[in-house]
């Protein structure tokens, strides 16, 4: 028999200086450590551990990463009106993400309602009134400036996409697909056939590894550019 995610999570804390948390456990990671950034403490999700002297800290390089794959695709053009599927632990880094880089509303579809809900409402929280969160449903889509998938649909093991083949592409202007493996997914086909400029999972993959990468050694990578130029062309031959 396996063991838990808690006794996993106790054995990294005994074995390891810093590790990664993934799909799933991303919120419950949060309630097992000390969060001193209060915007990730506020968003409730971790993917990134440092285990101390003073017990584990969490961080979310989601959150950092998808920040920074935006404004290096779009630069400080803001990302208008947002329908995000997906209220998970990366639904609610990306929607904070969102709401930083000046999103003027994010209509989140989820299964789960009640999550939705609870995110929508943070949302407006922290948005302040530049940001408004809420709830949504596929009506809504053709209203979007930017469509953004943060469920596991499109991942290896998890086959299609949070749209229907018959609906139409939502985004008028961008989309993004937090699916990294595969590179290519139905999502980010059907973004590009309806014109949309397409932010991939893979430029969040990247940049929020050059953040663990930091954190976990203290140590910036100078010539990011070459090493994200290698790991794409690598990416593509693997597909291949």
């Amino acid at each position: 028999m396996g063991l838990s995610f808690d006794e996993v999570f106790a054995l990294c804390l005994t074995r390891l200086d810093g590790f990664n948390v993934t799909l799933h456990y991303k919120e419950r990671a949060a309630g097992m450590v000390r969060i001193e950034d209060p915007l990730i403490r506020r968003l409730g999700a971790i993917n990134t551990v440092l285990v101390g002297s003073e017990g584990p800290v969490g961080w979310n390089t989601d959150f950092t990463g998808f920040t920074t794959a935006y404004r290096q695709k779009f630069g400080c053009r803001a990302p208008g009106e947002v329908v995000m599927f997906g209220a998970g632990g990366v639904g609610r880094a990306i929607a904070f993400a969102l709401v930083r880089l000046g999103a003027a509303s994010i209509t989140i579809l989820d299964t789960d309602e009640v999550k939705a809900a609870r995110l929508a409402e943070t949302i407006s929280e922290i948005g302040g009134g530049t940001t408004i969160g809420r709830m949504g449903s596929h009506n809504a889509l053709p209203c979007a400036d930017g469509a953004v998938n943060c469920t596991p649909l499109g991942m290896e093991g998890y086959p299609g996409s949070p749209l229907a083949t018959d609906e139409p592409f939502p985004a008028k202007e961008w989309a993004f697909d937090a699916v990294y493996t595969p590179f290519e997914t139905p999502f980010r086909d059907r973004a590009l056939d309806a014109g949309a400029v397409f932010l991939s999972g893979y430029d969040l993959f990247f940049y929020q590894g050059l953040d663990a990468f930091r954190l976990f050694t203290g140590r910036n990578i100078k010539d990011w550019k070459a090493v994200r130029r290698a790991l794409v062309a690598q990416a593509a031959e693997v597909e291949r």
